[in-house]
C-alpha cells in the first residue's frame, strides 16, 4: 500500500533524547524550555523576526483575526482547507470569496478590488501547494484601502521570494506543522509577524489574555504547545533541509515521467521554487481524473482531491455560490503520492499506471 503522504519521524534515539530532559524537569506544557528553543531555531531557520510556536493552524489563524481586531467581511480564497474560510467564520467575521487565477491556484488580485465593500477589513489569501501569492499586488491594494493582510501559509514552510522567506509578508503570517506537513511537530502551528506589538498582543492570547499572577489583559485562548511536541519539532529540524531536497527529487522525478500526461502543473511564481510540499496536477478532465484514481486505488496507491469540492460551494454554514475557475479546478485537481520515503521504484510504478490508464 501506497498512501499519499506519510508522516516523517527522525530517528528514535533522537527523540528519546529530548524525552530524557522532559522526564528530569516534569515540565511538561506551558512553554517550557524545548517550546521556547524550538521557537528560537525556527526564527533562524526561517529568517523571520518575530514568531510564536502555538497548538497547530487553525488556533494560528483564529489568533491572527483576533489580535488584528478584524470584524465585517474579510476577502479570501475559495481553494484552501477548510480552516481557511472556517476560522473566519469561528472569530464572527463573514467570508466573502474571490476567485483563484488559474495558473498559480491562488486568489486572483485582478479581482480583489470588485469584492471590496464599506465592510471589508482585511485579506485573508493561502499560498496554496506552498505557492507564493502575488504579495505585491495584495499588498498594493491592502495599502489603497486600509485593510489588514493575513497569509495562511500551512504549505510553505521554507517558501522564500528572492531569498526573502514568504512568511515575512503581510501583516501575520500562520504555518502549520501538522503530521501531515513535510516538517511538523505532529500537532502545531505558528504565527509570523514583523510587528513587535502585535507579536506581544497574540503571545497574550495564546495563554488566555494573562498579563500577572491575578490579572488579565484582554481575552485570549489556550493556543500554547507540549514540550512533547517541540521535542518532535526540534529532532524534526535538524533533517528539513533533507526532507525538501528528497520531496523536490521526487516532484522531479514525476514532472519526468509524467510528461505525456494530459495534464497541467502550477504555474510557480517566479521568484520562488517549490518546497516540495505537495505534488498537484490539473488533470485534463475530471472524467480521466475519475479513471486514474478508481485504477490507483485497485492497486491499494492513494491519492487525493486536493481541494475538492470548493469552499465556496460546499459549506454547510455559508450560501454557496459559484466561483467558474475554482469550481472547475477543484474537479480536476489530483494530489499523487509524496513523502519522504516514497522510492524512486515506486514513483516509477505509479507513473506507469497512470500513463496505461490514459492511453487505454
Amino acid at each position: 500500500m501506497i498512501p499519499v503522504t506519510k508522516p516523517f519521524l527522525p530517528p528514535q534515539e533522537e527523540y528519546v533524547e529530548f524525552l530524557d530532559g522532559i522526564w528530569t524537569r516534569q515540565w511538561l506544557t506551558n512553554m517550557g524550555p524545548l517550546a521556547s528553543k524550538l521557537e528560537m531555531e525556527l526564527k533562524d531557520y526561517l529568517g523571520v523576526k518575530h514568531l510564536l510556536y502555538v497548538t497547530n493552524g487553525t488556533v494560528a489563524l483564529q489568533m491572527a483575526i483576533k489580535a488584528l481586531g478584524l470584524q465585517g467581511e474579510i476577502i479570501t480564497t475559495p481553494f484552501s482547507f477548510v480552516a481557511t474560510t472556517s476560522s473566519i467564520v469561528w472569530e464572527g467575521c463573514t467570508p466573502v470569496f474571490v476567485d483563484i487565477d488559474s495558473d498559480s491556484l491562488n486568489i486572483d488580485p485582478a479581482k480583489i478590488e470588485a469584492a471590496i465593500t464599506p465592510q471589508t477589513t482585511a485579506i485573508l489569501a493561502t499560498h496554496v501547494y506552498g505557492n507564493p501569492c502575488d504579495v505585491e499586488a495584495i499588498d498594493k491594494i491592502a495599502k489603497k484601502h486600509n485593510l489588514k493582510v493575513i497569509y495562511d501559509g500551512a504549505h510553505a514552510f521554507g517558501v522564500t521570494i528572492n531569498g526573502k522567506s514568504i512568511f515575512e509578508f503581510g501583516d501575520v503570517t500562520t504555518c502549520s506543522l501538522h503530521a501531515t506537513k513535510l516538517y511538523h511537530s505532529v500537532e502545531g502551528g505558528l504565527v509570523v509577524t514583523n510587528d513587535p506589538d502585535l507579536l506581544k498582543k497574540m503571545a497574550s492570547i495564546r495563554n488566555f489574555g494573562i498579563s500577572g499572577f491575578d490579572s488579565f489583559a484582554e481575552l485570549g485562548i489556550n493556543g500554547k504547545n507540549s514540550e512533547f511536541h517541540a521535542a518532535m519539532g526540534l529532532a524534526n529540524l535538524k533533517w528539513a533541509d533533507r526532507i525538501i531536497e528528497r520531496r523536490q527529487a521526487i516532484i522531479s522525478l514525476y514532472e519526468e515521467n509524467l510528461k505525456g500526461l494530459k495534464a497541467q502543473r502550477p504555474v510557480w511564481h517566479k521568484g520562488s521554487k517549490t518546497n516540495g510540499a505537495y505534488l498537484a496536477y490539473i488533470i485534463e478532465s475530471e472524467e480521466l481524473l475519475l479513471k486514474i484514481k478508481s485504477t490507483l486505488d485497485e492497486h491499494e496507491i492513494f491519492t487525493r482531491r486536493y481541494f475538492y469540492p470548493s469552499l465556496a460551494a460546499s459549506l454547510p454554514y455559508l450560501e454557496p455560490i459559484e466561483m467558474p475557475i475554482t469550481d472547475d479546478i477543484a474537479k480536476r485537481m489530483l494530489c499523487l503520492p509524496l513523502y519522504f520515503e516514497l522510492t524512486d521504484e515506486d514513483v516509477d510504478w505509479i507513473c506507469r499506471l497512470i500513463l496505461r490508464t490514459q492511453n487505454n
